[in-house]
């Protein structure tokens, strides 16, 4: 469901945007991410695909600002 939250490029990716993964918001946040790039939840194949275009892509720190924000507004437990 959530393996490509254990890839190397999207604990960086978190790590960066100050985002915790725990076991209690990795659901929700997986959601937030399939929402964001308009997959069908839990597609996780799709998901990570279109991470990948998004993090090589002209629109890279666009996305990341787009993901902290919405992650940002679960409030301090993120």
């Amino acid at each position: 469901m959530t393996h490509y939250f254990k890839n190397s490029r999207m604990v960086d990716l978190f790590s960066e945007l100050g985002i915790e993964i725990t076991k209690e918001n990795r659901d929700t946040i997986d959601e937030i991410v399939h929402d964001m790039l308009s997959v069908d939840y839990p597609n996780t194949a799709a998901a990570w695909k279109l991470i990948r275009k998004k993090l090589d892509s002209d629109d890279c720190e666009g996305f990341k600002k787009r993901l902290k924000d919405t992650v940002s507004r679960l409030g301090p437990a993120r």
